[in-house]
């Protein structure tokens, strides 16, 4: 197949990541791919002065220009602007897929040559800050959609009335993310993402925090982020912070954690999950995205409830209270709970969803059109 993905401004999220990873693999099953992506806004002098009166010092466009698409052989082509993409822009291919709500619209609005039209959906990409109603619409163009969680899925059929919905879950890079079995750490050790992003949920993991340093006075605090620490998430003092560590490296900071903090007031998936539990760290969680769907409380983790910060405190405070057997017990869990699946697989199944775009696009069940024969999308 000819692909095409059409990406927002490329940067260090994790969709990228995600995005990244699938195309790569792609590649390395035959398919021609092509991504496109607008070029990355330029920090104003303005907006750099503003930063220094904030107390977040000088910004660094070296940080701001890096993308998980970085030092990669596959084809990114940025574009010059930051418009609509027209047909001009756009290969003739078998599928074009929108990852995110305006690049939806985008890929609505491209010809039928350029593919069959295809949607995939990492997060419901409905925030105060974006327009909602134009978000909402996204989700009614005529694109098949490929989600990468149950409650997505649920979501797409509930909300949207949608029910040919491919779901492709994401996955661990298990060369990557590993650790063998351990002790609990001599110093009781949490971990976390840092994002100064509202619906991370950056305050309600701080003020848990305060929480359990009342019983546990020597905590040790890790955690890393794309962006240095702001004044309206200040980390606590001591805090071991990393930005934007090697991706060689995370796995290093996973490890060295009793427990690993998911604090989000929203995610698709919410990947560093996965990762930390395949690198055996048991993780306390909101009920978000993945986690809700696979973390059984004081099985091989802790689910509570969204922005319930002394739930959150509570229960990392059980983990770290744990003796050391139950500990490794605990850490077993969540290690096996992440050890199935691969990416190569998902990779797979990805493929076939876009086979499947391909089908539904010659019954005019979508918009687009391809050049495969009955068979090759059979």
């Amino acid at each position: 197949m000819r692909i095409t993905f059409i990406l927002p401004t490329v940067n260090l999220s994790g969709g990228i990541r995600v995005i990244g990873i699938y195309a790569q693999f792609l590649v390395d099953f035959g398919h021609e791919v092509t991504l496109i992506s607008p070029p990355q806004k330029r920090i104003s002098f303005r907006r750099k002065i503003r930063s220094v009166f904030a107390g977040t010092g000088w910004p660094r466009n070296d940080i701001a220009r890096k993308s998980h698409l970085d030092n990669t052989t596959l084809n990114h082509q940025i574009l010059k602007h930051s418009n609509q993409i027209t047909d001009a822009e756009v290969p003739n291919a078998d599928v074009v897929i929108a990852t995110w709500w305006n690049t939806a619209e985008w890929v609505n609005n491209l010809s039928a040559s350029k593919g069959a039209k295809v949607y995939f959906i990492q997060g419901h990409e409905v925030f105060p800050h974006l327009p909602v109603e134009r978000c909402h619409a996204t989700y009614r163009m005529p694109l098949h959609k490929i989600v990468i969680a149950r409650w997505l899925k649920d979501l797409m059929l509930n909300s949207y009335g949608d029910s040919m919905v491919d779901l492709v879950s994401n996955s661990v890079d298990r060369r990557q993310f590993f650790a063998p079995p351990r002790e609990k750490q001599l110093i009781p050790t949490v971990g976390f993402v840092y994002s100064p992003v509202d619906y991370k949920g950056m305050d309600t993991v701080l003020a848990a925090l305060e929480l359990v340093r009342t019983q546990f006075t020597s905590l040790r605090i890790i955690c890393f982020g794309s962006k240095t620490a702001q004044p309206k998430f200040p980390l606590p003092t001591g805090t071991e912070f990393h930005l934007s560590p090697p991706q060689h490296s995370i796995r290093d900071l996973y490890a060295q954690c009793d427990v690993w903090i998911a604090s989000s007031k929203g995610e698709g998936f919410y990947l560093p999950a996965m990762e930390a539990m395949a690198c055996r760290t048991p993780v306390v969680s909101t009920k978000i995205g993945w986690p809700a769907e696979a973390i059984r409380s004081e099985i091989n983790g802790v689910l509570v409830e969204i922005g319930d910060i002394n739930g959150l405190a509570s229960g990392v405070k059980w983990v770290l209270s744990l003796p050391n057997e139950d500990w490794k017990k605990l850490s077993l869990n969540a290690f096996e709970t992440a050890s199935t699946g691969s990416w190569q697989e998902s990779a797979k199944l990805f493929e076939s969803a876009l086979f499947h775009a391909c089908s539904r696009a010659g019954r005019g069940e979508i918009s687009g059109q391809h050049s495969l024969t009955q068979t090759e999308t059979a």
